[in-house]
């Protein structure tokens, strides 16, 4: 497994400190002795790289994503560091690239409290990363957003037309085992990435992050479910972004805290 720490950011100004959530993280995950597995946790081990960027220039920060997530995809599951969620749009472009590349079928399972689907800029924000996505080609029932509770009526209208999947927050409380169940169906068969939007759980849980959304799951449940899927041979690559390490010190660090024990539990 590789872990690759990714500083990009292009969040309309509201995601500065996100750049250094990666450093963070892996300071936080030498903490974590073992995870919930039993599986001995030791960060100095761990298989790590970094992409370095310069976030003023935002054609090369994305060429320089999407080069080396493609190259990653060649080797065992790779989780991605970031950043806020614009770096998924290179990401997941490059994980388009890898699939096509070996005759696989790509599926993206989004776990965020907003769609990131308004109308994409050239070079897309945190905002309309996925709209961009798949209008770049990534099949729109092959995406399924989890947790969504706060969408521009724009992006309603989109997943809609477009066929972008979705499962609620109630969905999942009503029943966790199911809504895991759904999840791996969907999955089944096909190369799965999962994208993972830190405000999708509740800010009571994870504070420090640009869009506070209350009514989120909470750490416990997404801990149990990033599990479940974890288990899934098929995985190939997971993202954790939006984890905002700069707002996390008056919080005493309880959102980098959060990021390293979804890490140590995909280890």
């Amino acid at each position: 497994m590789q872990i690759i720490k990714v500083p990009g950011i292009n969040g309309l100004g509201k995601t500065y400190g996100c750049e250094r959530a990666g450093n963070a993280v892996l300071a936080s995950l030498k903490e974590i002795y073992s995870n919930e597995q039993g599986k001995p946790i030791d960060a100095n081990l761990l298989d790590l790289e970094e992409i370095h960027l310069d976030n003023k220039n935002l054609d090369m920060t994305n060429k320089l994503i999407y080069e080396n997530s493609l190259e990653a995809y060649d080797k065992e599951k790779v989780i991605f560091l970031g950043g806020d969620h614009s770096i998924s749009y290179s990401t997941t472009k490059a994980f388009m690239k890898y699939c096509s590349q070996r005759g696989k079928h790509p599926c993206l399972i989004v776990f965020d409290s907003h769609p990131d689907c308004m109308p994409a800029n050239k070079n897309p924000t945190h905002e309309e990363w996925l709209r961009a996505t798949v209008e770049k080609g990534f099949q729109a029932q092959n995406v399924l957003i989890v947790g969504l509770r706060n969408s521009d009526r724009e992006e309603l209208d989109y997943i809609r037309k477009s066929g972008i999947r979705t499962m609620s927050i109630n969905e999942v409380l009503t029943d966790i085992e199911n809504a895991c169940d759904t999840l791996m169906e969907f999955a089944s068969g096909k190369e799965l990435y999962v994208s993972l939007d830190i405000d999708v759980v509740d800010p009571a849980f994870a504070p420090a992050t640009g869009y506070k959304e209350p009514g989120g799951l909470t750490s416990r449940q997404l801990i149990y479910m990033i599990s479940r899927i974890n288990k899934m041979k098929n995985l190939r690559a997971v993202d954790i972004v939006e984890i905002n390490a700069e707002k996390d010190k008056v919080y005493d660090n309880v959102t980098v805290k959060l990021g390293a024990k979804i890490l140590s539990e995909l280890l």
